[in-house]
């Protein structure tokens, strides 16, 4: 009983000094683990809807939901238009590129991401993730490249536009879970909340209440 008491005991002070040192390391902001376990969350899921029930390569679709997600839910609902739309763009470019043929496969993929690039900023203008459907664009292409007929290869890119799309709807829904499990308060007001108030010299109140006696029958006089 002696010795569970003390292996007990240096194991609590070991947590301890763990649960420190990690505090210490992060300075009490937990949106990086916050963000971490989304992401670990989002991976598994695409993980098995892909790989194990499509029998495809997840890497696209993990890689879509990367560069749509943001650490703080609100900003992810705010931007949620401009992404997916943003997407829908560069897919479709990509989409219309491997119909008409588009040339030579090195000429294609460069002439496909300006076109997109165009599109988006002077068509689309939508400047929130703008870069998403230039990304968009490449990877359908990249699948349709891969394949020297034009339907295979439209086939192709539809498939990969799926991926693309369900990798954001995946890493929107699973930032808005863990937001609901693990609410987390937004760093700005969190920030504020912490910064110590302004301390107020004798000089500078005597300097306000004189100002606010010399504006205050103005208006009222108004």
């Amino acid at each position: 009983m002696h010795r569970t008491d003390n292996q007990l005991g240096s194991s609590g002070v070991s947590r301890g000094i763990m649960i420190k040192a990690i505090d210490r390391y992060i300075k009490g902001d937990m949106h990086g683990i916050h963000y971490a376990v989304s992401m670990f969350i989002a991976t598994a899921v695409l993980w098995v809807c892909v790989h194990e029930l499509a029998e495809a390569n997840p890497v696209w679709a993990i890689s879509s939901m990367v560069a749509t997600s943001d650490p703080l839910m609100k900003t992810a609902l705010m931007i949620l238009r401009s992404r997916i739309i943003n997407t829908l763009v560069g897919c479709a470019i990509g989409l219309v590129f491997i119909a008409i043929g588009g040339g030579s496969r090195v000429i294609a993929l460069p002439l496909a991401m300006a076109v997109t690039v165009l599109v988006s900023s002077y068509i689309v203008r939508i400047q929130t993730m703008w870069r998403q459907a230039p990304i968009s664009c490449a990877f359908v292409m990249a699948a349709g490249l891969e394949h020297h007929s034009r339907v295979l290869g439209l086939k192709a890119g539809a498939h990969r536009m799926a991926e693309v799309i369900f990798g954001c709807v995946v890493g929107l829904a699973v930032a808005w879970f863990v937001s609901v499990v693990w609410p987390l308060p937004d760093p700005a007001v969190a920030a504020s909340a912490a910064s110590p108030p302004v301390p107020v010299t004798p000089a500078a109140a005597g300097s306000a209440a004189v100002s606010e006696s010399k504006t205050t029958p103005t208006t009222s006089a108004k």
